[in-house]
């Protein structure tokens, strides 16, 4: 009988955090900009200069540990992991080892086969290195220390997850818990999420955990999923075969579905850590843990327990809408101008979705504003204009925010509710169609149809279709 494998996985999540300054200086943390502008002597490792912690870092981390359930360190400090590479401007790295900010916590994810407890090892704060461009034409390397000293958390968890599927749910829930406190903005193809997979495979029912290795280079959900699924089959292949598993650092590629060895842990570097002598130790009071806690934003759990109590809406429609701090915040403000949410949810859930997958967008960049979707969901409702015509105007809201009134107003869009006016319309559209009038009264429905559409066309699409239908019938 074959025998039957599990994969053991355990992440390494990095978070770019959303701090306007860097972690130790003053330099602008912006992404994007000239190579090496946003950089000082602080955060380019000049002999002499000295890093002065950021509160917000802090304060962000804080938020993150308290949202995964972790304790916060009263006392934690900074220390030097030091290595030597040009990316890396003082030759260390200044990171947390021994006393890290937060400890011992979980999240509960969802997956298919129910929900689960992922525990988290540690969070501690770190400074980002720089980044390298290889230059083919010149052959050389050129470095960028505009990233070095962004500051990040890593978020270490326990070998607790066991399939692709569970890392996705993991991955998803931490990145929607960040985005919703403001800490980042999680953009795995930016790099502001980074996540290495640690994984081994073990025969079902051993007690030992096998050989790992880790995975570096995976900037989507898929990559990951691709990733693990090639990395074991790589790992169970050698098992079978009778091989052992090398512990070792892998880069995966994504374009080839296959990972490449990098460098072997055996040997591992000793970063000879100490503990930082120019960073004074963090001292946390409980009054500074309890104002952090109380400033937590409500989070996507809370969110949609209070969205099924408050508002009327669709399960499905509740899932979509707080999938996305952005969605969830549009809905929340238009809800709270108009005052009707089952619209809102509408609007949010058919055409923006609609446009969004048409232009290829994430919900994070939409750019129009509450107030104007408001106006617009208010004009047709107080059928000032109908739903062609709506939907017409919505797709200029949504591409240039514009303001719904002023655009009707000067397009000469408001929908005719003069009845002389309209009677006049359908009579001649009436006495201009005997055909499909007659068919309409040897009990062929679907004619009115026809002369419903004409109406409309002859009104070039500014008229109420249930009033032309009314006068039709009536006349018909």
């Amino acid at each position: 009988m074959a025998k039957q494998y599990e994969t053991v996985i355990g992440l390494e999540v990095h978070v770019e955090l959303a701090t306007k300054t860097k972690i130790f200086c003053g330099c602008s943390t912006e992404f994007g900009g000239a190579p090496n502008t946003h950089t000082c002597p602080v955060c380019t490792g000049m002999p002499g200069s000295l890093p002065v912690l950021n509160k917000q870092v802090l304060e962000y981390a804080m938020a993150v540990g308290l949202a995964t359930n972790c304790s916060i360190s009263r006392y934690s400090k900074f220390d030097r992991k030091n290595y030597f590479y040009p990316d890396n401007p003082q030759n260390y790295q200044i990171s947390q080892l021994y006393l890290p900010i937060c400890r011992d916590g979980y999240i509960e994810i969802e997956t298919l086969s129910g929900s689960k407890k992922v525990r988290i090892h540690e969070i501690h704060m770190e400074e980002d290195a720089g980044k390298l461009i290889h230059d083919e034409w010149e052959d050389c390397t050129l470095v960028d220390y505009n990233r070095s000293g962004v500051p990040l958390i890593e978020i270490v968890s326990e070998p607790d997850m066991r399939t692709a599927e569970e890392v996705t749910a993991y991955l998803e829930k931490l990145r929607l818990i960040i985005q919703y406190l403001g800490a980042s903005d999680c953009k795995l193809q930016e790099g502001s999420m980074r996540a290495d997979v640690n994984l081994s495979v073990r025969e079902i029912g051993a007690a030992e955990f096998g050989t790992r290795t880790e995975m570096k280079n995976l900037n989507s959900f898929k990559a990951i999923t691709r990733a693990i699924e090639g990395e074991r089959e790589r790992q169970i292949e050698l098992i079978e075969e009778g091989k052992t598993v090398t512990q070792e650092t892998r880069r995966w590629d994504d374009n080839k579905e296959y990972s490449y060895s990098m460098r072997s842990k055996e040997d591992a570097q000793d970063y000879r850590y100490f503990p930082d002598p120019d960073l004074v130790p963090i001292m946390i009071s409980e009054e500074w843990i309890e104002g952090i806690r109380q400033n937590q934003p409500e989070l996507r759990t809370e969110k949609m327990k209070r969205y099924r109590e408050e508002y009327d809406i669709p399960e499905y429609d509740i899932d979509i809408i707080t999938g996305t701090k952005k969605m969830a915040d549009l809905f929340e403000e238009t809800t709270k101008i108009c005052g009707l949410p089952k619209k809102v949810s509408n609007w949010l859930m058919v055409e923006t979705l609609r446009l969004l997958k048409e232009k290829d967008m994430d919900a994070d960049q939409i750019t129009f504003s509450s107030r104007n979707l408001a106006k617009l969901i208010e004009l047709t409702e107080k059928k000032v204009i109908n739903s062609s015509v709506a939907k017409e105007v919505f797709e200029l809201i949504f591409t240039e925010d514009i303001d719904p009134e002023q655009y009707i107003e000067e397009k000469g869009l408001k929908t005719v509710s003069d009845e002389g006016e309209l009677r006049k319309v359908v009579q001649e559209i009436v006495e201009g169609n005997p055909q499909s009038v007659e068919d309409y009264r040897n009990g062929k429905e679907k004619a009115i149809g026809f002369l419903i559409g004409q109406t409309m066309k002859a009104m070039k699409g500014k008229a109420n279709p249930e009033i032309i239908t009314s006068m039709l019938k009536e006349m018909l």
